[in-house]
């Protein structure tokens, strides 16, 4: 397995007692494979991603990718995040390059590793353009790129198409998966939209409520690109959101 999570449990200190966001959490990843989690808002979605890329610490559990514990922050972790989190004074490729800097990498590998993610995402042209200049599409892009900059065993994916419009977000979409059929990177896709899930993931891990733990998890064969208008895309989509609702039901 590429990443193995076993009985992962976070709670937060209150004045009296704690409050548990998630518990028993555990989930293996294959190599190359696609995930996304799905869950009701305030589940702990964000907080396992945060965990799984060392920016959080679990209270309890164990997490290990390509069988080495995660202690902390690590290029072998790639993070996109919704916001973009680009560096408004750098251009497309001084974004991209940052990490390479950074881990004091040649200028001319730097180059030539950031032209190469410029192509591989589309923006060729855009080199030297800064943030202002690029549609949000584009700044996702560049997000992705800088992400796969450093090489990293697993790409992880906080609802990176959630600000975008519904036309931009399905394009963004394709043109993700493109990019981890080329790559064949490892994905960990947090989001909130149940067709985003169905359309892109090898499996989908569906949370309960908080305290949260793994309720379901969908396992979908088909090939890809998926036909939206399809039947089985349309039932599968109506099945996982009926639990969801069942879920944010009120007594």
């Amino acid at each position: 397995m590429m990443l193995s999570i076993e009985k992962l449990r976070k709670a937060f200190p209150l004045e009296e007692g704690e409050l548990v966001a998630i518990e028993d959490f555990t989930l293996d990843v294959k190599k190359g494979e696609f995930i996304c989690i799905l869950g009701p808002s305030g589940c702990g979605k964000t907080t396992i991603l945060r965990i799984i890329a060392g920016l959080d610490t679990q209270t309890s559990g164990k997490i290990s990718l390509d069988g080495k514990i995660i202690k902390g922050p690590g290029s072998d972790r790639g993070m996109v995040f919704q916001e973009f989190a680009l560096f408004p004074w750098r251009s497309v490729r001084k974004n991209i390059e940052f990490g390479m800097e950074l881990r004091k990498v040649p200028v001319k590998t730097r180059h030539e590793t950031s032209q190469k993610l410029i192509e591989l995402v589309g923006l060729e042209g855009f080199e030297d353009a800064h943030p202002h200049e690029l549609s949000g599409g584009m700044k996702q892009r560049v997000g992705i790129a800088r992400a796969l900059a450093n090489e990293p065993d697993i790409l992880l994916m906080d609802e990176p198409f959630g600000a975008l419009d519904a036309q931009t977000r399905n394009m963004m979409q394709k043109e993700l998966l493109r990019i981890w059929e080329e790559t064949k990177k490892t994905v960990v896709f947090i989001t909130h939209s149940v067709d985003e899930a169905v359309f892109l993931a090898d499996r989908i891990v569906v949370m309960g409520e908080r305290p949260s733990s793994i309720t379901e998890i969908y396992d979908i064969p088909w090939e890809r690109p998926r036909e939206r208008a399809s039947m089985e895309f349309a039932n599968l989509r109506k099945e996982i959101l009926a639990k969801l609702e069942m879920m944010v039901r009120p007594e």
